[in-house]
């Protein structure tokens, strides 16, 4: 790497990064980027056992012009779609990782049933194990998988292409061609519902979010009662984060189960 190329790229590390670890960022990334008129992804310049070299992206300000160009652009990365609920990046074998947590990857017919058992139940169970999910908490959390296995939540919408880790952090605004442009990092991206990764959005926030959501309605046929079901959708970063971040998350996660019991 040449002293002009270490400015114009941005390497992450992990020494103790698991096999596949960077492949599988790469792999998501790769995929997302194949959906023609979609969200802009990073470039990916090199990838290893220990760390992945990207584009290094000069951030600025989100304009409202932007924010509603990546709605519209996030529901056209969406409608690419992906071949089954849970499925990988073509061509990936095994698990991936949300964050640093194994995320299971399996494929499913039937969103709910997908949903249950491999993004709820595991990280309900982790984080019980480590006392920051209570009992209580947990049967809460089985008796929305019971729902979702029997196909209660489900509805008409093909599995989609989604980013899977979609919190502001990962949504970047980049001067490109004379405007603004989102850029998305740093995905767990698999076959999903797309209402999960506007789930995220609306947790943990980003910029200009109600022109986001404004924009992605406006372009893809989202079912109208989604704000109602935006906290189901939350249960997996909550359960996420209460294994990684505290019992504080454990008792959000609870607090949203209930309404879905």
């Amino acid at each position: 790497m040449t002293a002009a190329d270490s400015y114009s790229t941005f390497v992450k590390r992990r020494a103790d990064a698991p096999p596949g670890f960077f492949a599988w960022e790469a792999a998501g990334l790769g995929w997302l980027g194949e959906a023609a008129g979609g969200t802009a992804v990073v470039g990916v310049r090199e990838v290893g056992d220990t760390r992945i070299v990207l584009d290094r992206i000069p951030t600025v300000p989100a304009s409202r012009d932007a924010a509603e160009a990546f709605g519209r652009s996030l529901a056209i990365t969406h409608g690419a779609g992906a071949v089954a609920f849970g499925a990988a990046p073509p061509g990936w074998a095994g698990d991936g990782w949300i964050g640093r947590q194994e995320l299971p990857i399996s494929p499913f017919a039937r969103w709910g049933e997908f949903y249950a058992s491999t993004r709820l139940a595991p990280f309900a169970r982790a984080a019980h194990r480590i006392g920051n999910l209570s009992d209580a908490a947990v049967r809460r959390v089985d008796l929305v998988c019971e729902r979702l296995t029997a196909g209660e939540f489900d509805d008409d919408e093909p599995p989609a292409r989604i980013h899977g880790d979609l919190w502001g952090g990962n949504v970047l605004y980049a001067a490109a061609g004379g405007g603004i442009e989102a850029v998305l990092i740093d995905p767990a991206a698999h076959g999903g519902h797309r209402l999960t990764d506007l789930a995220m959005l609306a947790l943990f926030g980003t910029e200009h979010v109600a022109r986001v959501f404004a924009a992605y309605t406006e372009s893809a046929a989202v079912r109208p009662d989604w704000p109602d079901l935006i906290g189901l959708h939350q249960l997996h970063p909550l359960l996420v984060h209460a294994v990684t971040h505290g019992h504080g998350y454990g008792s959000q996660a609870a607090e949203v189960a209930a309404r879905y019991t």
